[in-house]
């Protein structure tokens, strides 16, 4: 995995996780990369401090946001592209980028119906017309997933951080 520092359009910097620098630029060719806090697809490497590892040990994994459930799959009739952040511990904007996320739950929660782990099929309902059109959330497996974008039906995958403490 690498790390890079990025920055949108409008001036927004963010952090994503990546296989290989390959996968960066097919996923910024394909506009498949979206700022989280404007949205904006215009997406360019920022200017990063370089990373000297010492010795034979290795840059540590991405961190994985703590969650209660598998992260769940959204649709909404006209869902955007998916896109993938990691924060990193004891950076500045990651305690404001993780309550960014728990808003957006409670968002997802309060306009959004729960469907389970039956996301798939509910989605194919609403996309061939056999439901009305509503806005879903629930857990999926990775090759329903891919079934569901092999069909064309839009959706997004989201870390799913746990609720906040009351």
């Amino acid at each position: 995995m690498i790390s890079f520092d990025l920055k949108c359009g409008q001036g927004h910097s963010f952090e994503g996780w990546f296989s290989d620098g390959a996968a960066f630029t097919a996923q910024t060719g394909a506009r498949e990369i979206t700022c989280p806090l404007c949205g904006d697809s215009d997406i360019a490497k920022a200017l990063m401090a370089p990373n000297f590892v010492a010795g034979r040990s290795q840059r540590a994994a991405p961190p994985e946001v703590e969650s209660e459930s598998p992260a769940p799959a959204v649709a909404t009739p006209d869902d955007a592209t998916q896109t993938a952040v990691a924060t990193v511990p004891g950076r500045p904007e990651t305690a404001q980028l993780l309550s960014k996320l728990a808003e957006l739950r409670d968002e997802v929660e309060k306009n959004c119906d729960y469907v389970g782990n039956k996301f798939a099929d509910e989605a194919r309902k609403i996309y061939y017309g056999e439901t009305e059109q509503h806005n879903i959330y629930g857990e999926t497996t990775p090759e329903d997933a891919e079934e569901l974008r092999d069909e064309g039906i839009e959706f997004g995958v989201l870390p799913w951080p746990k609720h906040r403490s009351s």
